[in-house]
């Protein structure tokens, strides 16, 4: 997997300071898509090892609350294994930061493994989903955290557990 980018200080994709990592390469092609030099799978630079002793360095911090991860896309097939891999090794040396995605995708098929082989696998390792694609005929500059008013912020373990979409209710206003 190629990234695009890796900010170390973002206020703007989730709550709180979090660390923000870009993936490279998308299929939705949303028309006025942010960051469309992300669609190219090979734009950026190599995503490996490196990058994540990185990012988990800059989550180490008392006033980082976690990680967001957007793109291009992070559900994209061939990202789901270096996506699934830094997740994990979040969880796993930094329990208490909270992890965000954002995804073109809808929370159902991720749920249902729909989308590549792991992205059931990958979802259960978020605390927060905004999904859907970016449509341009629903952008609304005064929502938090999304760029249009079809896109969801989803509690993910929530939906989890009752088997159906869970609003996060306090990032929806």
């Amino acid at each position: 997997m190629n990234y695009a980018d890796i900010k170390k200080v973002d206020v703007a994709n989730g709550p709180g300071v979090r660390v923000s990592l870009f993936v490279s390469g998308c299929t939705h092609r949303c028309e006025e898509c942010f960051n469309p030099e992300a669609w190219d799978f090979s734009y950026g630079s190599l995503f490996g090892e490196e990058q994540i002793a990185q990012i988990i360095s800059l989550l180490d911090k008392s006033h980082i609350r976690g990680l967001s991860l957007l793109g291009g896309e992070p559900f994209e097939p061939q990202n789901q294994d270096s996506v699934l891999e830094l997740v994990r090794r979040v969880r796993e040396q930094l329990p208490g930061k909270t992890i965000w995605c954002y995804t073109g995708w809808r929370y159902e098929e991720l749920a249902a493994g729909k989308i590549g082989d792991q992205s059931r696998e990958l979802l259960e390792q978020l605390d927060v989903l905004v999904d859907g694609p970016f449509v341009l005929a629903k952008k609304d500059l005064g929502l938090r955290f999304r760029g249009s008013s079809n896109q969801r912020i989803i509690d993910v373990p929530a939906s989890l557990a009752a088997g159906e979409v869970r609003l996060a209710e306090e990032y929806m206003q």
